[in-house]
């Protein structure tokens, strides 16, 4: 490997709002050879979430923002090509916060998992039986506190954290409604995701559309948007109703915070609860998560997108283009077979 290079995106400027193409830089340097308890990973797949956004944002968030001029912060998934750790060997297929880059060269402590690849692609890794697939899972079924016969709401309907909270949601005995972007997008929504009933966002009348499709309240809202989409929802809860706040994506900046209306009357004469959520408070129990996500796929009970794109030189715009609602599924960036 001494002659190959790693290509790598970089991060060369914070962005202000949404991390467009030009945040970023394509760069190569030299491959670097793993010490003792390192591993070398060539990526197959590099993943793009929502949550870039506040990883990269000047104020942070819950986690360090990433440093200028340096790799952008990514799950990826890859198989090891060189190691000299003791606990992990040459053709393994792992997971882990590896970065936009062809190649990683880390201590093996920084491998979240092996993966299996008897049963399942190695990209599900990264979507359905990665952080998406499992905040679906613990923050609907641990913070949303589903019971039969409840109506769940969910923004970001299609997407695949939303996809897969709807699923868990029907296995749970519920009605599902969804708040998507298009028509397009609400027929993914019933058609393959098995909602009951999904409204458009961008409808003139979404504020009717969402009353007369929330007719019965709403006992969870799992929300992905925050804004005008949640000021809707919130008017709907039922007594007792838990809203998991999974993330903000109609909001393109918090500096200022923007204002809106007060939720706390809504709170207190429903006795309704909200709660934040974050995957990464749940990381000891992902091996549970993916178990019971996996079999469910397997039993043909949930379903899963993966919009793939290929080269790493789509990495740039692909922050932004979830953004503006381009992929239909999960966005993922191939860079190897």
């Amino acid at each position: 490997m001494s002659n190959a290079t790693n290509t790598q995106v970089l991060l060369n400027s914070r962005p202000k709002g949404i991390p467009q193409a030009e945040n970023f830089t394509i760069s190569e340097c030299p491959i670097i050879p793993p010490k003792d308890g390192q591993v070398l990973i060539r990526n197959h797949y590099l993943s793009v979430e929502p949550a870039m956004r506040g990883w990269i944002c000047d104020a942070g968030n819950y986690s360090e923002p990433v440093g200028i001029n340096t790799v952008m912060r990514s799950l990826a998934v890859g198989e090891i090509i060189e190691s000299k750790s003791p606990d992990y060997h040459v053709g393994q297929h792992v997971l882990g916060m590896f970065g936009w880059q062809s190649h990683t060269t880390t201590d093996a402590t920084n491998i979240d998992r092996v993966i299996d690849t008897s049963q399942l692609p190695i990209s599900t890794a990264l979507g359905i039986l990665g952080i998406n697939g499992l905040a679906a899972y613990f923050a609907l079924l641990e913070v949303g506190l589903p019971k039969p016969g409840d109506t769940v709401l969910v923004s970001t309907a299609a997407g695949a954290v939303g996809s897969c909270v709807a699923q868990i949601a029907k296995i749970k005995g519920c009605k599902t409604i969804g708040i998507t972007s298009s028509p397009e997008k609400i027929e993914l929504c019933i058609n393959e995701f098995g909602y009951d009933k999904a409204v458009s966002y961008n409808s003139p009348n979404f504020v009717e559309e969402l009353a007369n499709a929330c007719a019965d309240g709403i006992d969870v809202y799992f929300d992905n948007t925050a804004g005008r989409i949640s000021d809707a929802a919130l008017t709907l809860l039922n007594q007792r109703a838990r809203v998991v706040i999974c993330g903000t994506a109609s909001i393109s900046q918090w500096s200022p915070i923007p204002l809106g209306p007060r939720v706390e009357r809504h709170l207190l004469v429903k006795r309704a609860r909200m709660e934040g959520f974050v995957i990464f408070d749940y990381a000891d129990r992902y091996h549970e998560g993916v178990k019971q996500l996996s079999e469910w796929i397997l039993e043909g009970r949930l379903h899963y997108r993966e919009e793939i794109k290929h080269g790493i030189e789509e990495a740039p715009d692909s922050i932004a283009a979830l953004y503006r609602g381009d992929n239909l599924g999960k966005r993922l960036i191939k860079l190897a077979d």
